[in-house]
């Protein structure tokens, strides 16, 4: 029997705090009201979904699975039993094991196809992809997928030439896909635990603009929206000669699309294509002068506050007067998510002369700068939004003046 009911606003300070009692106990969150941790006299502490009365699903130990983490799974199940009466993986677990798929091909098309596509971003891109790539092993038997089929997978595309980063890339899809077939009791192991990342993939590139760099490319967003400007012109005098209306012009004070607010955005706030992309006017507060990455939206799954600084208030204040001020932020032409702006990005870095710019590389140029101004490590990760300060370090070597002043601490003995 447990010993008491608890209830806390969780967060890592609470959860250190929580210490093994002679009997088990829970401490619930008083955020997702289902959520609770379990408290072990051994001290395990592991996280708990309650989704029905007498219902429980662990959703993973701390510190594993974070707090951030857990509530982000504890709300995805509780959504999965308010559509199908069940977390799915309790469905699939129940089924008979003639209903469960026999190929792997049918695990995909049949049971994970359908979840990732409602519950993923790039779910039906995930998907594609895992065909794409592993369709070779679409008629073995689900249990029957081994490391050696993957490996033997990796080793060929490596050899055909693919960069390791994208062998990684799909890697991470099908250990995704499997690791549900796991959750969901339709294989009693994850085949591919023993598959290590491809070697060679380098994460540590840290591309920012020079002076003469970064003013090359305001400058060439500039003469863009002037040439913009100038070709409807002329093409609306063209039409009027034969007696059309021509197209509307934008306003002086407007933009002509999206592509000038996004980069200039993307330089003063650091965020990711994909979190610009959906980014929604719900998450900015321009009289407070703050954006927010939603968990939604971040890559991290945990939500994240960018202050808005002189340029960036004045961009976004600027393009919300030419739409509705509702919805995304960088909406498509028929109002849906934006899937790339590979085109008029390629013209404006050939514009500005910048054939090895890459619009990821406006998030280095953010965190580069930052860290050259002074700012330290910790908090450009916080605003980064990286899980760990590893992936932050990469930007130590442009704060030399820290590594200097440390050694100079030590003094010349006495």
């Amino acid at each position: 029997m447990l010993a008491r009911r608890l209830l806390k606003k969780m967060s890592p300070l609470i959860v250190e705090a929580a210490k093994p009692e002679a009997k088990p106990y829970r401490v619930w969150d008083a955020v997702v009201p289902q959520l609770y941790l379990r408290v072990q006299p051994s001290g395990v502490k592991a996280w708990y979904v309650r989704w029905k009365a007498d219902a429980d699903k662990s959703l993973g130990k701390w510190p594993g699975v974070t707090v951030e983490s857990a509530r982000v799974k504890a709300k995805g199940l509780l959504v999965e039993t308010d559509l199908h009466g069940a977390p799915l993986a309790v469905i699939e677990a129940r089924k008979p094991p003639g209903a469960k798929p026999t190929t792997f091909g049918e695990f995909i098309s049949d049971h994970y196809g359908p979840w990732a596509v409602a519950h993923q971003k790039a779910g039906q891109a995930t998907v594609d992809a895992i065909a794409a790539t592993f369709g070779e092993l679409y008629q073995k038997p689900l249990n029957g997928v081994s490391a050696r089929d993957v490996e033997d997978i990796k080793a060929a595309r490596l050899k055909l030439g693919r960069m390791p980063a994208t062998v990684n890339r799909d890697l991470d899809r099908i250990r995704g896909a499997l690791s549900r077939a796991v959750d969901w009791g339709m294989v009693a192991e994850h085949p591919l635990r023993t598959v290590k990342r491809a070697k060679g993939a380098d994460n540590s590139r840290v591309r920012y603009l020079t002076k003469a760099e970064e003013k090359r490319l305001r400058e060439a967003l500039q003469k863009r929206e002037e040439q913009r400007r100038k070709r409807r012109m002329s093409g609306n005098a063209w039409s009027a000669e034969r007696g059309g209306d021509g197209r509307p012009m934008w306003p002086a004070t407007s933009y002509t699309d999206h592509l000038m607010p996004l980069v200039l955005l993307a330089l003063n706030t650091g965020l990711r294509r994909g979190e610009l992309f959906s980014l929604d006017w719900g998450s900015v507060n321009i009289p407070g002068k703050m954006l927010t990455v939603t968990v939604g939206n971040a890559k991290s799954r945990k939500a994240r506050h960018i202050p808005l600084n002189t340029e960036a208030l004045a961009v976004l204040k600027r393009w919300k007067k030419q739409g509705s001020g509702e919805g995304l932020v960088f909406p498509g032409a028929s109002g849906e998510r934006l899937g790339n702006i590979n085109k008029s990005w390629d013209g404006l870095v050939t514009a500005a002369k910048l054939p090895d710019f890459r619009f990821h590389d406006l998030r280095h140029d953010f965190a580069s700068k930052l860290v050259m101004a002074g700012v330290d490590l910790n908090t450009v990760r916080e605003l980064l939004g990286h899980a760990d300060i590893a992936m932050t370090l990469r930007y130590a070597h442009l704060a030399p003046q820290k590594l200097a002043a440390a050694v100079a601490m030590l003094g010349g003995g006495k």
